[in-house]
């Protein structure tokens, strides 16, 4: 995208500055179950983004609040019913994105209540949803998921990732 450009979305124009730049929101899920395992699931061997390796529940905003994608996508990739009020957000990370892509922000919440066993809805994005110890992280897993969950770990809530 260049200069002055407008971007078409849905019911609105939104304008980009000569420099601006957009940048993605992803929203992530940040459960851990009574012994304290984080939830992951392994992405499908044809994902165009990270493909056979472990990563948080995860989408993207699509005109919601974050907090409201986050529910829609337990939702729809989980069976997970989580409440609005359920959530608390624990950590964000900037990245640059891949070339050629925007930069990210990812924000991460921590549901502290659900209703729901984790199961595959989407088969064509995930095999399969699995409980992990926070310090025995299965490999291959995100190398910004394993950050996140590092930093929650120990209170920070950011994390500039990638960028040089």
């Amino acid at each position: 995208m260049s200069g002055d450009e407008e971007v078409s979305v849905p019911n609105r124009r939104v304008e980009c500055g000569t420099r601006g730049v957009l940048n993605v929101v992803g929203v992530h899920l940040y459960a851990e179950d009574s012994r304290g395992r984080v939830l992951l699931g392994l992405r499908h061997p044809d994902s165009p983004y990270a493909p056979s390796t472990h990563h948080f529940l995860a989408g993207h905003c699509e005109q919601e609040s974050a907090v409201a994608c986050l529910v829609r996508e337990a939702r729809e990739e989980a069976g997970l019913v989580i409440h609005p009020d359920d959530v608390e957000f624990v950590h964000a990370l900037h990245l640059p994105g891949a070339p050629g892509t925007c930069p990210r922000m990812q924000m991460v919440f921590r549901a502290r209540r659900w209703t729901g066993t984790p199961e595959v809805l989407e088969p064509d994005k995930c095999l399969g949803w699995g409980w992990w110890h926070p310090h025995d992280l299965p490999d291959p897993t995100v190398d910004y998921t394993r950050a996140a969950i590092r930093a929650i770990q120990i209170g920070h809530l950011y994390t500039e990732f990638g960028w040089t």
